[in-house]
């Protein structure tokens, strides 16, 4: 009997531990773990990423030197011209962009690393900062997906 019952314990942790597997293969088949990893570090008042990106789906992983807070917007570039700005003349005008964003972050402090996901496709993209002056300031760089 008690043969029996260690039988019924085993083969209940191997279900589990097979749910439970079953469980993080399901997870991690989302999409992101295809995307192509994307380096980009930010720093007063200067962003630095690849020149060309292949098109696609794209993870960028942000890393903010700081030593303030940055965002990070990654726009496509007009074909002519720069980005509007606004009124205030410090930074972009991100209501007349919104229709060209194709991925933004939020502020985050000096010493984060973060991620944002994006679906680029071909063209040229513009990385930016927008907290107040940091565009002006040369917080921003051109990227080209192909």
């Amino acid at each position: 009997m008690a043969r029996a019952v260690s039988r019924i314990v085993a083969l209940a942790v191997a279900v589990a531990c097979a749910a439970a597997l079953a469980g993080c293969g399901a997870h991690r088949s989302s999409g992101d773990d295809r995307a192509t990893a994307v380096r980009v570090s930010e720093k007063d008042f200067k962003i630095t990423a690849p020149r060309v990106v292949r098109a696609g789906d794209v993870r960028l992983v942000i890393t903010n030197r700081g030593p303030d807070d940055h965002e990070l917007a990654v726009v496509r570039a007009p074909i002519v011209g720069t980005l509007p700005m606004r009124a205030d003349g410090v930074t972009v005008d991100e209501d007349a962009t919104e229709h060209a964003t194709a991925a933004a972050l939020e502020p985050a402090p000096s010493g984060t690393v973060s991620e944002l996901h994006a679906r680029l496709r071909p063209g040229r993209y513009t990385l930016l900062c927008n907290m107040s002056g940091h565009y002006l300031g040369g917080m921003h760089t051109t990227v080209v997906v192909r």
